[in-house]
């Protein structure tokens, strides 16, 4: 585990004291690991997480539509 000592305004102290809260977390660590986490998920690059891999998966079995000139189909020439 990683110790470090933080400065934070006072907006932030208010946002950890309710994620800690509604969490029923016992310290601001807990509460900034929470919220660390949480904003993890939406950094990491879709084909890292599970729900991508299911949903390609999915994807993979429905029906196609052949297109033979991609440029004309959508309106690019």
């Amino acid at each position: 585990m990683v110790k470090a000592i933080v400065n934070i305004n006072e907006r932030a102290n208010r946002v950890l004291n309710i994620v800690k809260a509604k969490h029923g977390l016992k310290t601001k660590s807990e509460a900034i690991n929470k919220v660390v986490n949480e904003y993890g998920k939406s950094l990491l690059e879709p084909e890292l997480r599970p729900e991508f891999i299911e949903k390609i998966k999915a994807r993979q079995k429905e029906k196609t539509v052949k297109i033979s000139n991609f440029a004309s189909h959508y309106g690019l020439d």
